[in-house]
């Protein structure tokens, strides 16, 4: 059985995010074990503190881990034609359907996050997002009338839900998803519990843009993680570190994914909106729960933008953010009321553990 590498120092963790701890990885007996797998398009990293005598157990739950993350793969992607949610858009319109728990648990977070945030937050824009890596693809803005048919076939309203029998309706024909703005946070949640079963409380889970971990590290009142600005920019501002425990954090932006027309640069995250990708440039860093709320807030914020992203957080319990945006060249950096209880007061220089 392939047992997973004890972690070294290293570089950078995933997109704007960085992991710190003591510079040994060892405490007391407990060793930190780690592992990296491609899965949803991007990687997924697994770390968890255990003796040595249990290196195998760590190796059979990083398994485990990895094996439901790709579940929720199977059920959530866009780009698998026999996906569960692909399968999903195919069924008529006005049958009822009946979905996975995983499928109907996610689109009724989803709905939720819709309504809470006016429709920002949208998991049946799925025809926006086609028409978006059509543009990209093309090089070429959408057209008013291409905005306007993918409109007709979008919106939370179309899409009915059932609790009682756990089944779903669509309400009109074209009806596409695209679940990227909350699956990965979904599945880092599962992954992160399948480890906690497993007898390894003291875990994180990362995924691209999106951490959640368990307890801490054996003697450490915390997980920390340095949150970078916007890559590119003028780095006028020093990055930040949180200190999370049984919590989770997620950034979202155009840091990486992005593709510039006419001079104008637009990220990957589609605002149903305009119907293109967003402009502004901002990274929301999103502090909750967990980090099927942090993945699905940090898209929302990233939607809202500057301002009506930090009002719509300020509301929320239990939830803070971070918000650097990019103005002439600077970076500017706002965060809701309760962010400051995460931080530190003076960045110290640590080192990093890095992903393999």
């Amino acid at each position: 059985m392939k047992t997973p590498r004890k972690a070294g120092a290293g570089g950078s963790l995933a997109l704007c995010f960085f992991l710190f701890i003591s510079s040994s990885a060892a405490a007391g007996n407990m060793r930190l074990y780690t592992e990296t797998q491609p899965h949803m398009g991007t990687e997924f990293t697994l770390r968890a503190y255990a003796s040595e005598e249990r290196n195998e157990a760590v190796a059979t739950a990083f398994k485990k881990a990895f094996a439901r993350v790709e579940t929720l793969n199977q059920i959530c992607s866009d780009y698998l034609p026999e996906s569960e949610i692909n399968q999903f858009a195919k069924a008529p319109v006005g049958e009822r359907i009946a979905l996975s728990a995983d499928l109907f648990h996610i689109l009724q977070l989803a709905q939720g996050i819709a309504a809470d945030s006016n429709g920002a937050f949208d998991v049946t824009a799925g025809p926006f997002v086609r028409l978006w890596r059509l543009s990209k693809k093309n090089h070429r803005l959408p057209t008013e009338a291409q905005i306007i048919a993918a409109r007709s076939r979008s919106g939370s309203h179309l899409l009915s839900l059932d609790p009682f029998d756990r089944t779903a309706t669509k309400l009109s024909e074209g009806m596409l998803f695209d679940l990227g703005g909350i699956a990965k946070g979904v599945a880092a949640d599962e992954a992160l519990g399948v480890l906690k079963e497993s007898g390894f409380p003291r875990a994180l889970v990362a995924a691209s843009g999106d951490i959640v971990v368990g307890d801490p590290p054996p003697g450490k009142p915390t997980w920390t993680v340095q949150i970078e600005a916007i890559p590119g920019a003028s780095k006028n501002l020093p990055p930040v570190l949180v200190h999370l425990s049984r919590a989770a954090v997620s950034t979202s932006g155009d840091a990486k994914q992005y593709f510039e027309i006419d001079g104008e640069r637009y990220s990957h995250i589609v605002s149903t909106r305009t119907g293109l990708g967003v402009s502004e440039r901002i990274a929301a860093s999103v502090i909750a729960p967990s980090a099927t709320l942090s993945d699905a807030y940090a898209t929302t914020v990233a939607l809202l933008g500057e301002k009506e992203g930090l009002q719509f957080i300020e509301n929320k319990r239990e939830i803070e953010c971070r918000i650097v945006a990019l103005r002439n060249g600077q970076e500017v950096a706002v965060t809701s009321y309760g962010f400051s209880q995460f931080q530190e007061e003076e960045f110290q220089e640590k080192s990093p553990i890095a992903a393999p």
